[in-house]
Parts: C-alpha cells; structure tokens; sequence
C-alpha cells in the first residue's frame, strides 16, 4: 500500500484510530472521495512509506503511537495537517505540532466539512509538489438538467474572481449549496466559508455578528468578540437572506463593501478585511426598492454576478439523481436507510414541490423514520405527493379509497382478489365450527392458515399495498410486515418458502 511518486502520494490519508470500527468507517468516506486511506495496521508494518495528503487522528491512548507517529512526520519534506477527531490522544501536548495544522473533525462525518478540509490540504499540498489535482464529488448542483448544467457554468466562470455574486430563488432551492461550490473552485478554498442568516439574527444583534464587539460594549459583552468578516479573513462571506436586513444595518455593509473596512462595535480601531461576499436571497429586491425596504445602491454593489437558481418543479428530470444523493447522505450519516420504489419516484416527479429541494429533503427523512430499511411505493407515500388522489371528507370515504388511489375508472373485477376473500371465508366458517373432528387437530397449524387466508385477502383488496392492508386487518403496518415474514408471503399474498407447514406456522 505504498504510495510511489508525488501524484500518488497527493491522494494518500494516514488514518490513526484505535477505535477499529470508527477507523473503518473513515476509511471508507476516503475511498469513496477517490483517496488512498492508509490503516494503523499499515503504519504499524511499516508500509506507510512516502508523502501523505493528511493525517486523520482518533482517540490513541498509547504516547508510543504518537511517539512514531511524529518521528515519521519530521521526516516528510511537507509536514501534513493533523484532522483530529473527537477523542483521547495521549501525547499530543501543546506545541507538539504547529497549530495551524491542527484541524478539528467532526464525527459523525459531515461531507461538507470533510471536502472543505481535503481541499484545503491538497491545495497546500499542490503548493509544494505542482500536483494541484481537484476532489471528485465537489458540492454543488445535482443533476444534469439543462438548468443545471447553465448553473454549473455560471459557478465555474465567477468562482475564478473576486466578484460578489447574488444568488437568487426561491426558498429551498440550494443557495448555500451553490455558495459552497463557488468557494471550493475559487483560489480562497484554501480560507474558510461563513454563511450568515441575516434573518435569523434580531436587527439589534446583526451588526455585532457581522463586525463583533469590543469588551463593555453593551450589557452582557463580557469579552471582546470577533464577527463574521473577521472569522472568514481570506476566504467567503455567504450573507443569507440579505433580503431581510434593516435598512441601518444595510447602510453600514454598504460602507464595508465599499471601503473593505469596518470597526467593532463598541472599538474605534479600524479594521481592513480580504473576504469575498456572496449574498443570497429569495424575495425580490427590486420590488423591495420600489417599496423602501431596500437600498438601492446596496443592490448594484451586490448584484455584479447574478445567478438565479431553478426551482425543483422546473428540473424534474434531476429528481432520481437528486433522491439518491440525499438517501446515501441520510444513511452515512445514520439518519435511517430507506429506498423508493420506481412508482414512487414517478408520483414524486409530477409533484410541484412548493418547498423545493429542503421539502424533498424532510420528505425522505421523514420517510427513512417510517419506512427503516423497506422499500417505499407510491401509495405508501403521503396523500399530496400522491397522484390522482381526491379529498376526502371522512373517515369512511379514505378506507373507501383505499387499494384504488390510482384509478382513473372503475377497476374490472380482480380474480385472484375474489379467490382469496372467498378462501378467507371458508376458513372463518371453518373457524365458527364448534365441532371438533374426531381424530383431533391441530390448533396452531389452523389458526395460522386462517391467518394467513386473511392477509392475502386484505393484500388483493390493498393491490399488495402493505399499510393498507394492515388497516383492513386493524393491525400496525410493521406487525403485518413481520408476519409476512414470518409466513414467507410476498406481497402479492404467495408464498414464497414453499406451502405453509407446521414450522412456518
């Protein structure tokens, strides 16, 4: 597992973990971003030869560990920056290690922090080796609709500038998202990215997060403070929903933009700051200068590069793409795992989604919870994201409506349907016999084939729709899933092990 040569050698990731199954899982985010991650057991052995991109280091309770660990680096001609996760490390005392190559990582791993920390790495690494090779799967836009692929290069062509980009859309649609890509492809990766929900911040408080405050500055400022220009020294300013500021706030970043130096509040030091303002917002800013509710000449100064990112209604066809990045993001990071069925997918691409990319976000989330590791079909979706379904007043007209959401005109009469309800009455009538036969019986085998006509009765009235089924049988829907199991029945009420006998019983 040695890494030979400077290309090699730009994409090799040291991970120290003696939490095996942590390392295990960390290994695997690498590979998965096209890195060559290399074990403590490859460490151990000696195979750990050559440069390393980073080191990721976990909880170490052996001094010896590190003691190897910081032999080796001093050897490296490019000494590489330490991702440190939550944990003990015996050893690692202060001044051990350059501070500025001590980065923190969070765990579980967030994709975003994880990419913005590797691209920084392997931009100092490229400084030194020439090998200046980008990440795959850099975020940014999913999909490849046409109005993707327009997004796409819009990003490309102003990341390479300083120009302050506005990003608009409505709301959900994935402005930061698009935020985030801009920075990555831009000469600052290297700094950090701050996003600011000016919304979110009281009108009072804004103007101390934006440019901090000095020690005394007002009641509760117990300690001098830096704000938001002064934590992205170098890198992005992302200034979410500016549409929301006050005017006296936009006066006083109108003058920031302008000068490129601010003062704390509450301080009379002037302070000059390198950051690269994106701002983003969903209302329209030209209807709100026409109302007085925002400053002209703070739109011009912001509004050099717009970019307007397309609703979720409008790219349809990204979709399938979309669900599959945000079902792999939900399992990683062990919010549930669930899957869609194709039916499912096509109700869901005829959806107008008024919420846009955070609606189907919360949607498969949501459905991860009530659905844990099954797969989900259209009718198991909720009512709106279904097609074709009525209002319905009652609760008797919904059970009327179940098993046909999806007719379009009175459904033929189903066979098979009418085979098992028939089957499902016998056994009850069997069932009401209170003669018992003279060689005798056997109780547990009969009450399940009676059980189990029942359920095949309720799956062909459902169309093989589990949760409608179970309401038929007054049952939980994860009861009938695990009887199914439990019989060997496919949805379509067959039996898939063979004819039911007294073991499956």
């Amino acid at each position: 597992m040695a890494a030979n040569g400077d290309a090699m050698s730009a994409r090799v990731v040291l991970v120290l973990d003696e939490d095996p199954g942590r390392g295990e899982r960390v290994a695997g985010a690498l590979e998965v971003l096209d890195l060559q991650p290399l074990s403590m057991h490859d460490f151990l052995a000696g195979e750990a030869a050559g440069d390393w991109l980073a080191v990721v280091l976990g909880a170490v309770h052996s001094p010896d560990l590190l003691e190897r660990l910081f032999d080796r680096l001093s050897g490296l001609r490019l000494r590489p920056p330490l991702l440190l996760l939550p944990g003990p490390r015996e050893g690692l005392s202060a001044g051990r290690y350059p501070e500025t190559l001590l980065w923190p990582l969070d765990y579980p791993l967030r994709r975003e922090q994880l990419d913005e920390l590797l691209q920084r790495a392997l931009a100092r690494h490229g400084e030194s080796s020439t090998a200046r090779t980008p990440l795959p799967n850099a975020p940014g836009p999913t999909g490849n609709s046409a109005a993707v692929q327009r997004l796409r290069r819009l990003i490309e062509q102003v990341a390479g500038h300083d120009t302050t980009v506005l990003l608009t859309g409505e709301s959900g649609t994935g402005k930061e998202v698009a935020a985030r890509a801009i920075h990555q492809l831009s000469r600052r990766r290297r700094g950090p990215f701050v996003a600011l929900n000016c919304g979110a911040i009281p009108a009072e408080l804004l103007e101390s997060e934006l440019f901090g405050h000095e020690k005394g500055a007002f009641t509760g400022a117990l300690t001098a403070r830096k704000g938001r220009f002064e934590i992205a020294e170098g890198g992005t300013l992302l200034l979410d929903e500016i549409g929301d500021m006050s005017m006296p706030m936009q006066v006083k970043l109108l003058r920031v933009l302008q000068e490129r130096c601010f003062e704390r509040v509450g301080g009379n030091q002037t302070i000059r700051c390198d950051v690269r303002v994106i701002a983003a917002t969903h209302r329209d800013l030209e209807a709100a200068i026409r109302d007085n509710r925002f400053r002209e000449d703070l739109y011009y100064r912001l509004n050099v590069f717009p970019i307007e990112l397309p609703p979720l209604r409008e790219r349809s066809e990204d979709l399938p793409a979309l669900i599959a990045a945000i079902l792999d993001e939900l399992e990683r990071t062990g919010r549930g795992r669930v899957s869609l069925a194709g039916d499912a997918i096509a109700a869901l691409q005829r959806y107008p989604w008024p919420g846009n990319v955070r609606e189907l976000h919360n949607l498969l989330e949501r459905l991860a919870v009530l659905y844990p590791e099954d797969q989900v079909r259209a009718a198991d979706l909720p009512a709106k994201y279904r097609p074709q379904i009525a209002v319905v007043d009652s609760e008797a007209d919904e059970r009327a409506m179940l098993g046909s959401v999806f007719a379009t005109e009175p459904a033929e009469p189903d066979p098979v349907a009418e085979m098992a309800e028939a089957e499902a009455e016998r056994a009850m009538l069997r069932a009401r016999d209170d003669e018992l036969p003279e060689a005798g019986i056997d109780l547990k085998e009969h009450m399940a084939r009676i059980e189990v006509a029942l359920i095949r009765a309720a799956l062909a009235r459902a169309n093989g729709v589990v949760a409608h089924a179970a309401q038929y049988l007054g049952l939980r829907r994860t009861t009938l899933a695990e009887k199914l199991r439990k019989y060997g029945l496919d949805r379509d009420g067959t039996i898939t092990d063979g004819e039911l006998t007294d073991e499956v019983a």
